[in-house]
């Protein structure tokens, strides 16, 4: 039995608290904030959180998958939103295939309360001050302004993107860190229930209003309102910059978007209220330190939102840790050093695809060509499973598919599908026989897919 020490109280670090428990440690997290619980300290400040195969995958280990789906609502696929109103749906999958939108307070309430149901002590409002890693030590300042300082067996850093913890491990020699922040932000709005408490768009998809160099999103939530993200440029035209009056913004909204606009009646009141927040990007390295200090979840690889995975990449990283710890028979240096080997690699692959991704949303998703190459995926998945699989099929359903090798086989597939679509046959029209028989022959000429492991207990090294 070891004790463990946990720096954040968040998604990750309460469903780490919570299958370390349930494994027989013993687990004190330390949170900054105070119990959210009993205080509204997240109203404005966070994105409806997409709640996929994967992250189901890890939280079925704790028991809670089922207990989490309660309190999210499926979304089988997108619906595009042009500027005259128009709609166009595009399934995420194949049929039953879903992602979850969850709200992250609530998700969060959920996962603090199985923490503590598991044995897990939780000391809130207590500000991490001092990390000594190589002896797993850690220094909180208390809410009364005492300090607590805690040596543990080993002590994780899951305390978000400006981690504490990692904060101390870049003052160790052959640190690596970088940051990188998009050019855009983005701001927090409101779609309320209809007056009967339905929902106003459809619940079962996510709504996207693509306009080229930026967006908005509209996720719903079990009230039957929507939360709705506006991803925008901070400076520039246009940008967050240029909208300085409450015309402004009313104006570019019924221009942009106007069957939004007429759902969003405190439209102005939220734009005025709601904080303009960055998006970051952060890699780092090493994870672990001297067997008995490691980084988990954003504290590790923080990532900007726009492939749904952070969350579900933090929730995957316990999983995989989970794994670790039953092929070494709880040998944590040797543990923590397989988990760093499995999920470095899969963190900077899904920071790379959140990027990209963030591009085919605002500016892919209503182009003719794209729509063209879907459906051709589309079908070609249901024909030829075992040697084509898309891109987001890999990353969003495939929960033991690590980030990194659905990242190497859509590069490849990225390169046939473009090749096909440059085919004459296909450009005029992929329906056709002749086209089909092209697209045929391309697929059976590749070998079956070979999927490297998620996980050291199905590759046992």
């Amino acid at each position: 039995m070891a004790q463990i020490t946990i720096a954040g109280a968040g998604l990750v670090g309460c469903l780490l608290g919570v299958v370390l428990a349930r494994r027989g440690h013993r687990v004190t997290i330390f949170e900054r904030r105070p119990d959210m619980r009993s205080a509204n300290i997240s109203a404005g400040r966070s994105i409806n959180l997409a709640l996929s195969d994967r992250g189901l995958q890890a939280l079925s280990i704790a028991g809670l998958a089922e207990e989490l789906r309660a309190i999210a609502i499926p979304m089988s696929g997108r619906i595009m939103h042009d500027t005259s109103g128009s709609t166009h749906y595009q399934p995420y999958g194949r049929e039953g295939q879903a992602i979850n939108s969850v709200s992250r307070g609530e998700l969060n309430k959920t996962l603090l309360t199985a923490a503590e149901q598991a044995g897990v002590e939780i000391v809130f409002s207590a500000r991490c001050t001092d990390v000594h890693p190589a002896t797993a030590t850690a220094t909180f300042e208390l809410e009364n302004g005492d300090s607590r300082t805690v040596e543990a067996d080993i002590l994780f850093g899951a305390d978000g993107a400006y981690s504490a913890v990692r904060e101390r491990l870049m003052k160790t020699d052959r640190f690596d860190y970088s940051q990188s922040y998009l050019e855009h932000g983005y701001k927090e709005l409101h779609i309320p229930p209809s007056a009967d408490g339905g929902f106003l768009l459809d619940k079962h998809a996510l709504h996207i209003w693509p306009r080229k160099s930026y967006m908005m999103i509209a996720l719903p939530n079990i009230d039957g309102s929507f939360t709705c993200t506006l991803f925008f440029a901070h400076n520039g035209s246009p940008s967050f910059a240029e909208l300085r009056s409450d015309a402004d913004v009313q104006s570019f909204f019924d221009q942009q978007f106007p069957d939004a606009a007429a759902l969003m009646p405190t439209l102005l009141e939220d734009f005025r209220t709601n904080p303009e927040s960055s998006l970051v990007t952060i890699r780092c390295s090493p994870w672990t330190f001297a067997g008995r200090t490691a980084l988990i979840g954003d504290a590790a690889h923080a990532i900007v939102p726009f492939y749904g995975q952070g969350m579900n990449c933090g929730f995957e990283d316990v999983r995989v840790l989970v794994d670790c710890l039953d092929v070494t028979g709880e040998d944590w240096p040797t543990a923590l050093s397989l988990y760093e080997r499995y999920r470095k690699p899969a963190g900077n692959a899904i920071a790379d695809l959140a990027v990209e991704n963030f591009k085919e949303m605002r500016d892919k998703v209503a182009d003719e060509r794209f729509l063209k190459r879907k459906s051709i995926e589309a079908w070609v998945y249901q024909n030829y499973p075992d040697r084509f699989v898309p891109l987001y099929t890999l990353v969003t359903f495939s929960p033991d598919v690590p980030y990194d090798e659905a990242q190497r086989i859509g590069r490849e597939q990225d390169v046939i599908m473009e090749d096909l679509l440059d085919h004459p046959d296909v450009r005029a029209d992929w329906t056709t026989d002749a086209a089909q028989s092209v697209i045929r022959k391309r697929i059976e000429s590749l070998p079956t897919l070979n999927i490297r492991p998620l996980s050291p207990k199905n590759n046992l090294v």
